[in-house]
């Protein structure tokens, strides 16, 4: 499989898209002022706690406090209170615990209010980004991931990837990690580890103990809430967790961004630097590979399939629904079974990727097609677990039910991606949103673009980014709107077209290429 990695910055946030074979199955956005990610480590301290819920309330510097549960303390929890005390007032003076003494265990079905007390401080973890109404989830089973493995303080367990198929090499990782590992950390050796050799993984496992050094160290009288230690930021991150020998290409629009992937693959795999390629065209990068049409297609209430068919897709409070249809398919077969059978596998594929694309979580409902055949039935199920076997985040497939439903459970870490791909229709009579006459848009434009020529700071070389449509209007007929333009202000202005753009959206951007915001 041939995969692809696009990088789209701008000054307020990071879109990266993930083709497969040329087709978008992954999109992921980041905000550049993002201060709360999954995988963040933070000193908090508890503000509440919730016997009815059997969970705490922790500050950690979010407009929300964040939400503990007890069966996210781990059974450790009185060994990391112990230690992040003893790092706060001194008493313990090194990250190793070589010498250090766990404490006894809490139980699976103890109470939160005999474990924690109210204003205490807490070494936690960010477990899901905040999603709607509600603050970050947390964690008190630290983990320090790297390519290769991920180190667990507090343990002394070694896991190695269930994707790591050869019982042989099951027992080489295992054996190799148990000679390498620090006293009382555990370890979970992850897919990529596989066929690597003792130094590339003894260096990374140096690599987490120093993370871990750092966050002994910063919470030396440190008072809560603080962060410890950020997780990468969104690209290195999907970068350290994705990248394969599958990939053939990666490619981003920003130098500074491009610098600072080349250097990260260069600590992690050499080999890969070359396949970064920095996207100079003034065409944006989206719609130079495709992916801003396939976002078009692919978001929205309706997905629609090459034969035809298509999904709908809605969210309740409770759950995504999703219904497949046949829609325009057409075929030869006049057999009614054989052909929702083949709408139904065609739709498994689309909705696997549907739900990675929108990275949506919670509990899946699809109402497939109904067929009356066990064996067809069973092939369905199949077929689905198969499309879903390339998917990161945890799932849980259960087979159809009598009516015809299907229900999954997937991992929810943050919230779905949403696009909206509706444009608004100038010409609706007042049925859809009101928007400003198109009329005034060209003298709204030469408004903006005579206070841009009065000041010097900014009179340089300038390009307008506008719609498809607009961009063909503004260079339509002799004399041009563009080359009236360059007779007023005896100075030629780039236009692009951006089909990402709504109807009457425009933007100007000066000659470093950074938006002019008015």
């Amino acid at each position: 499989m041939e995969k692809e990695l696009i990088i789209n910055s701008t000054p307020t946030e990071v879109e990266i898209a993930l083709l497969e074979d040329k087709k978008l199955t992954e999109l992921h956005t980041q905000k550049t002022n993002s201060k709360f990610s999954v995988g963040d480590i933070f000193l908090g301290k508890i503000r509440k706690l919730i016997p009815g819920l059997n969970a705490a309330f922790v500050e950690i510097g979010y407009d929300k406090d964040a939400f503990l549960h007890y069966t996210d303390l781990g059974p450790k929890l009185r060994s990391l209170i112990k230690f992040t005390n003893g790092s706060i007032s001194g008493g313990i003076t090194t990250h190793k615990l070589d010498n250090f003494k766990f404490e006894q265990e809490i139980i699976k079905t103890g109470k939160i209010d005999q474990v924690l007390d109210k204003r205490q401080p807490i070494l936690v973890q960010i477990l899901k980004e905040p999603i709607s109404t509600k603050g970050p989830r947390l964690s008190c089973e630290m983990t320090i991931p790297g390519r290769y493995t991920v180190l667990t303080p507090f343990s002394n367990v070694v896991a190695v990837s269930k994707k790591v198929s050869n019982p042989e090499e099951r027992k080489r990782l295992q054996r190799l990690i148990e000679s390498i590992r620090p006293k009382n950390f555990g370890v979970i050796v992850r897919t990529a580890a596989e066929g690597k050799g003792v130094a590339e993984l003894h260096e990374e496992m140096t690599m987490l103990l120093n993370k871990w050094e750092q966050i002994h160290q910063q919470l030396h009288k440190a008072t809560a809430p603080k962060k410890l230690l950020s997780e990468l930021d969104k690209t290195s991150s999907i970068l350290r967790d994705i990248l394969t020998d599958n990939f053939n290409k990666i490619i981003v629009n920003d130098k500074e961004l491009h610098q600072g992937i080349k250097t990260y693959l260069g600590s992690i795999e050499p080999n890969m630097v070359k396949i970064v390629n920095y996207h100079s065209s003034n065409k944006p990068v989206f719609d130079t590979f495709g992916i801003t049409k396939q976002i078009k297609s692919s978001f929205g209430k309706t997905a629609t399939m090459n034969s035809g068919a298509y999904l709908v897709i809605e969210q309740t409070e409770a759950m995504f629904v999703i219904d497949v249809n046949s829609g325009q398919r057409v075929s030869n077969n006049s057999d009614q079974e054989h052909n929702a059978l083949a709408v139904n596998l065609e739709s498994a594929k689309e909705i696997a990727r549907q739900l990675r694309l929108r990275d949506i979580g919670g509990i899946i409902i699809i109402d497939f097609i109904d067929v009356k055949r066990q064996e067809n039935k069973k092939l369905i199920y199949q077929k689905m677990k198969e499309h879903m076997e390339t998917d990161r985040a945890q799932h849980t497939i259960l087979p159809l039910s009598k009516f015809g439903l299907m229900q999954i459970t997937r991992q929810r870490v943050r919230p779905a991606v949403k696009f909206n791909t509706a444009e608004t229709c100038p010409s609706c009579n007042g049925k859809g949103k009101l928007i400003a006459p198109s009329s005034l848009l060209t003298d709204k434009i030469t408004r903006e673009l005579d206070l841009i020529m009065s000041n010097q700071a900014l009179a340089g070389k300038l390009k307008l980014e506008v719609h498809e449509y607009v961009h063909a209007y503004l260079k339509r007929g002799i004399p041009s709107l563009q080359m009236r333009w360059f007779m007023k202000y005896k100075k030629w202005f780039n236009i692009t077209s951006n089909s990402g753009f709504s109807y009457l959206e425009y933007r100007f951007f000066d000659e470093n290429n950074d938006e002019i915001r008015f």
